[in-house]
């Protein structure tokens, strides 16, 4: 079994990135061979929309024909991946940009223009998401957080199969608060979140691993 974690977060060792190592820590405790690969060290972009993918007997149907940084894990990912975890930290209400493009090139190219839309994704995978966020649930709530959520889950399980998310809220966002202009936080709170809480997100990480690595 084959599970493949992608950190869509420019920062390789922090929030988002260290629930990612633990989830992959939970799947690798279930048996999986995990990889951990980290999206802002490769050279690629969104959907150019060629629409190669889409051309009826054409070579590259149901697949995206573009050649570039992103091509080996596309292709990884559809010949060995077993099931993928996504982290991505929540930027003006939505994921990164990074992770924005390379979801757009892993599922648009097998998404088939049918009624109803169908799948050329030769088989299922599972899914996981998780995110990370500087608001609180409650926030994440009052913003509306909650539609871009279960628009992007309901797309996964459209096209690859069953999906789930896993959100982490109120992130400690710096190494050093004095250091930055942040007048809405409570650096003390931040700090004390920090320690007393975000443990508990690093198991709810490593459990989110172990339940998807058992359903896989």
């Amino acid at each position: 079994m084959t599970i493949i974690g992608i950190n869509g977060s420019p920062r390789k060792k922090w929030n988002t990135a260290t629930l990612l190592t633990n989830a992959l820590l939970g799947a690798a405790s279930k048996g999986a061979d995990t990889e951990l690969v980290h999206l802002y060290d490769l050279d690629y972009k969104g959907c150019i929309s060629c629409f190669a993918c889409k051309t009826i007997d054409g070579p590259h149907n149901g697949r995206c024909a573009v050649k570039d940084g992103l091509s080996p894990l596309l292709k990884k990912i559809e010949d060995e991946a077993d099931a993928i975890i996504l982290g991505s930290p929540v930027y003006f209400g939505t994921m990164t940009g990074e992770m924005r493009s390379f979801i757009e090139r892993l599922l648009f190219a097998p998404l088939v223009y049918a009624q109803p839309p169908r799948s050329a994704f030769p088989r299922k995978i599972r899914t996981g998401i998780i995110y990370t966020m500087n608001v609180t649930e409650e926030n994440s709530a009052e913003r509306g957080y909650g539609a871009m959520f279960n628009s992007t889950e309901a797309t996964f399980r459209m096209i690859l199969g069953a999906a789930e998310t896993f959100c982490c809220y109120d992130t400690y966002q710096f190494p050093d608060y004095s250091k930055v202009v942040m007048e809405y936080a409570d650096p003390v709170k931040k700090a004390e979140r920090r320690e007393k809480v975000f443990p508990d997100d690093c198991l709810n990480a490593f459990e989110f691993g172990c339940r998807l690595a058992s359903k896989a």
